[in-house]
């Protein structure tokens, strides 16, 4: 018999399936997102005055990967 404390079965780190539901309601929010995340990193680019900053689409992906959970866990 093995030791499952040395050898765990194989989990989903965030602990829920994604599933076709949460993906209509991830590419909702990622479209709604998007402007206000290109307005942000454009003000930010002036602001700091460099191009080392997360894009506005890397940017309106978490922010979608944190809302969508929300919904969920409702």
């Amino acid at each position: 018999m093995t030791l499952q404390a040395t050898n765990p079965p194989p989990r989903n780190p965030s602990g829920y399936r994604r599933t076709a539901e949460f993906w209509v309601y991830f590419a909702c929010i990622l479209v709604i997102a998007l402007p206000f995340c290109c307005v942000g990193w454009l003000r930010d680019v002036l602001r700091r005055q460099t191009f080392r900053l997360p894009g506005p689409l890397a940017r309106a992906w978490a922010e979608a990967d944190r809302t969508t959970p929300l919904i969920f866990s409702v």
